[in-house]
């Protein structure tokens, strides 16, 4: 048997991180359970329905050669996905649908520090 195949174009990554979630007067702070550079999954606990409009805001720690920064990434989103948890709250899978390409590139950045590099390929002796 295969495993299945990853079908995403942007690697997602298991990381809480705080993240704040704004819709219809109502705001919720939570942590993210998973992100890529195009979206989040979190758990609240009221439900909200999809195709909601929500405003985000989350810290990404980054690791760099001058040391640890912390961005705050401010974004427009749409839920896409809303479950019901089994023990109380509800799941939901937020799209980010409006993003600065800048902030885009620093989630991206926070998630390749959780991604093994790959090795070059070894060119084959002749």
């Amino acid at each position: 048997m295969r495993a299945a195949q990853e079908r995403r174009i942007h690697p997602r990554v298991n990381q809480e991180l705080p993240f704040k979630v704004n819709a219809n007067g109502y705001g919720f702070s939570t942590n993210t359970q998973n992100i890529s550079c195009v979206g989040a999954y979190c758990r609240i606990k009221k439900y909200m329905p999809p195709f909601t409009k929500v405003m985000v805001r989350l810290t990404l720690p980054i690791k760099s050669g001058e040391g640890d920064k912390n961005y705050t990434i401010d974004c427009a989103g749409v839920i896409v996905r809303t479950e019901d948890e089994s023990k109380g709250g509800f799941n939901i899978a937020i799209f980010f649908n409006a993003i600065k390409d800048e902030q885009r590139k620093k989630i991206s950045k926070y998630i390749n520090q959780f991604i093994p590099r790959r090795s070059p390929a070894l060119n084959p002796i002749s």
